[in-house]
């Protein structure tokens, strides 16, 4: 069997810093973000394909390296973040001043305790899984990088592991972290997580 590998990098820092931007607020990287971005790649350029979520702190990155790399890009709207309703452009500090039971009862349930107007998890976990599956039989064989989320990539995550959602918020994901799936004949294994080139420049302060 020839092995398929699926590398996932999250999006650099956005303009504004930390914040739940989920999929209707859509900052450009920042200068810090977009440092973040091509330190991790460095030079290797080993993919035969890009796929990016549709949002513009993804999706100017993706189209650079392709254009750069010469490499064939695909926009997939199912790889955009969770919707994270009334919570959407404010900061944890924020949310946690304003109603600390809610921060909290969503951090011990991500399943039941979602924010005001919040996409379903489950839902959003079945639209990423879907999305991953198609792509990891279309392009069977291949080395590919998806440029996406950190909920997207805890999503992906919990699907390879077959992990039950509740955990989903356990797992930290770094800007312009790189979580590599590797797809073998004993089946699908998380083979590198938040790993970059350039580790001291993706996490400054």
């Amino acid at each position: 069997m020839i092995e398929t590998i699926i590398d996932l990098i999250r999006h650099g820092e956005p303009e504004g810093g930390r914040a739940y931007r989920g999929h209707n607020i859509d900052d450009p990287l920042s200068e810090k973000g977009w440092r973040q971005m091509w330190a991790a790649v460095g030079e290797q350029v080993p993919w035969s394909h890009i796929i990016s979520s549709p949002l513009i702190r993804c999706r100017h990155f993706a189209e650079m390296l392709a254009e750069k790399y010469s490499l064939p890009i695909s926009i997939d709207d199912r790889f955009k973040e969770v919707g994270f309703g009334s919570w959407e452009g404010r900061t944890p500090d924020q949310i946690k001043a304003d109603n600390i039971d809610e921060y909290t009862a969503f951090y011990k349930d991500p399943v039941n305790a979602r924010p005001p107007g919040a996409e379903d998890l489950g839902d959003f976990i079945s639209r990423v899984s879907s999305a991953y599956d198609e792509v990891s039989k279309k392009f069977s064989g291949q080395r590919i990088l998806v440029v996406s989320h950190a909920g997207v990539i805890r999503a992906v995550i919990a699907h390879t592991l077959q992990a039950p959602s509740l955990s989903m918020y356990r797992i930290k994901v770094h800007n312009a972290g790189i979580t590599r799936i590797r797809h073998t004949e004993q089946g699908e294994m998380l083979d590198l997580h938040n790993h970059s080139f350039a580790a001291q420049i993706s996490q400054e302060p």
